[in-house]
């Protein structure tokens, strides 16, 4: 009897590396799933730029600016949607003073 135990342990000894190799063999084959989330906002829009009266035509104003969550405009300016983003621009002076993109 421990004649044929000791045989089993050392043949499982023995062929416990053929498993181990066979296994990292097939994750080897197999291949690797990597997702990545990438999000590219491009806004021609920069703060500080003067957007002429030509430009202004083209904007909608955004009055309800608590349904698109943003910050009530202080005094001299207002919130108008360009393409998909939001600006915060001067009355008076046409001068972007914030940009949120698009949500």
């Amino acid at each position: 009897m421990k004649k044929i135990f000791a045989a089993l342990l050392s043949a499982s000894f023995l062929l416990c590396p053929m498993v181990v190799s066979q296994a990292s063999a097939d994750d080897h084959r197999r291949p690797h799933v990597v997702v990545q989330k990438k999000v590219v906002v491009r806004s021609h829009w920069k703060k500080g730029y003067r957007v002429n009266a030509s430009e202004r035509r083209r904007f909608s104003d955004v009055n309800d600016y608590r349904r698109y969550r943003l910050a009530p405009p202080p005094r001299g300016y207002r919130w108008v949607r360009a393409d998909n983003d939001y600006l915060l621009i001067g009355v008076t002076s046409g001068i972007i003073s914030s940009i949120i993109a698009g949500r």
